[in-house]
């Protein structure tokens, strides 16, 4: 079989713009997450929490019934997530016990394949054990799927969700979802400490 060399180059040509334009992507990518991470001070980290909570609790009874049994809830009130085969996702929050702010985190994830678009989305994570907490709170950079078992509430388990019959360490409630991507999950993120402006 006798090769064209124009088609041989044409070939070679296309695959080393493909690989241009991925080495591009992932060097831009972790602006990504640094920028935001310089925005938000404590003030209105806490106040997009409040907010947050409220809008929860007013739209998701089992999450209101689930608040009142768990021992901390770490929300995080404004993710964005976005991508063009490399995606991302990245945002800050607050770990309340006892309604009150004891340490700020940041969630961020990265995720390669076909994808496109762009969303935004807030969730709260519902600390039902004391050992879920410790873990949390003992580690410099979680990721989420290793350590406490973690299970995301969708509206079928809310309606039968009690303070009585879930077993898991973590519930998790996702909000406020916005965009065009579809499909939310929490495995592989990863939660680390934040220090926000004090501001």
């Amino acid at each position: 079989m006798k090769i064209n060399p124009q088609n041989t180059a044409s070939n070679t040509d296309v695959e080393s713009l493909l690989v241009s334009f991925m080495l591009m992507i992932i060097a831009a990518f972790p602006l990504f997450f640094v920028t935001p991470a310089l925005a938000d001070s404590a003030a209105v980290i806490d106040a997009e929490v409040d907010t947050a909570l409220n809008r929860l609790y007013q739209s998701n009874t089992a999450a209101r019934n689930i608040s009142e049994a768990a021992k901390a809830v770490l929300v995080f009130p404004d993710i964005i997530k976005g991508g063009f085969i490399v995606g991302g996702q990245y945002g800050k929050g607050a770990l309340r016990i006892d309604g009150k702010t004891t340490r700020y985190y940041q969630t961020a994830s990265a995720s390669f394949g076909l994808q496109a678009g762009a969303q935004s989305f807030g969730y709260a994570m519902y600390f039902m054990t004391n050992s879920g907490l410790d873990y949390l709170r003992s580690s410099d950079g979680w990721e989420v799927g290793v350590g406490p078992s973690v299970v995301v509430v969708d509206e079928g388990m809310a309606k039968s969700l009690t303070t009585t019959t879930y077993k898991d360490d973590i519930l998790v409630f996702f909000f406020n979802q916005k965009g065009l991507m579809a499909g939310l999950g929490i495995t592989g993120t990863k939660i680390s400490p934040y220090s926000p402006d004090s501001n």
